[in-house]
């Protein structure tokens, strides 16, 4: 008959491999825990949710700024949206940015010159934490110049916290590509990127009808994380292209636009 290897050992190194053996086991565990979690605390599991990304939501649930994770929203190449409640039960949006995308890469001219982010040390993760920080703060300065954006709450690392626009039932405001559109949308579409640019000084730089929500409010601009200050030596290039999108929109659905080199002299309005 054959013997237990560990029979064999002397009891108190058998003792210190069983000891050893419940903490493999306990580390596990509470991995385990940490990536599935409580299907009551978070409804929606996929690759976004890495042990970091999670450490982080748990210090979001501790600090206040939200309870739980509903369920997925909307999905990118950089990152993914899900809604979720704050403490007093209202609802509020996450976006993480995804730490394995190799989109962010190409972002570096949008980053590049901005002194609020010189401190950028190199590897992914660095660069999202950056990204979000950039995308926080463009909405800050947004949101305090009265154009209207969701009101950003927080951000952490590869997470952003924002305000829901949308009902009751968790449902978002549509964007103008799944929107009926008139002229009095395309009217203020260019008010609010003529507030953007000469209150908040900034430029979308990534405009399009997937970011332009139609809610109750009127229009609404959301994904700031491109947007640059006019000082920017691409602004002007960048603000360009963004016209040139909302133009082609409204155009295809028959809205009547300005000429672009008239809407980005409107929107500019004296800055030259």
């Amino acid at each position: 008959m054959l013997s237990d290897p560990d029979e064999q050992l002397p009891r108190e190194e058998r003792q210190k491999a069983i000891d050893r053996a419940d903490r493999r086991l306990s580390r596990r565990e509470r991995e385990s825990r940490l990536l599935v979690k409580r299907s009551e605390d978070y409804e929606v599991f996929d690759n976004v949710f890495d042990v970091p990304t999670l450490m982080i939501i748990n210090d979001l649930r501790s600090d206040g700024v939200i309870q739980q994770v509903r369920g997925s929203l909307a999905a990118g190449k950089e990152s993914k949206v899900y809604t979720a409640t704050a403490p007093d039960g209202s609802l509020r949006i996450l976006k993480i940015y995804l730490t394995v995308s190799a989109e962010f890469k190409k972002r570096m001219q949008y980053i590049a010159g901005d002194p609020r982010f010189s401190d950028i040390k190199r590897g992914s993760r660095s660069l999202i934490a950056a990204w979000a920080r950039k995308e926080f703060k463009n909405m800050q300065a947004a949101y305090a110049a009265g154009v209207r954006v969701p009101a950003p709450i927080a951000v952490k690392k590869n997470v952003l916290v924002m305000e829901f626009v949308g009902d009751s039932e968790g449902n978002s405001a549509p964007p103008l590509v799944e929107s009926e559109v008139t002229s009095s949308d395309y009217k203020q579409v260019i008010e609010q990127m003529t507030m953007l640019y000469q209150k908040a000084r900034l430029v979308h730089a990534d405009l399009s009808e997937y970011n332009i929500f139609k809610t109750d409010r009127g229009i609404m601009l959301f994904d700031f994380g491109s947007a640059v200050d006019i000082q920017h030596p691409n602004s002007k290039q960048f603000l360009v292209r963004d016209v040139m999108n909302v133009n082609r929109f409204f155009e295809k659905r028959g809205i009547e636009v300005l000429d672009t080199a008239l809407a980005v002299e409107k929107i500019r309005g004296g800055n030259k």
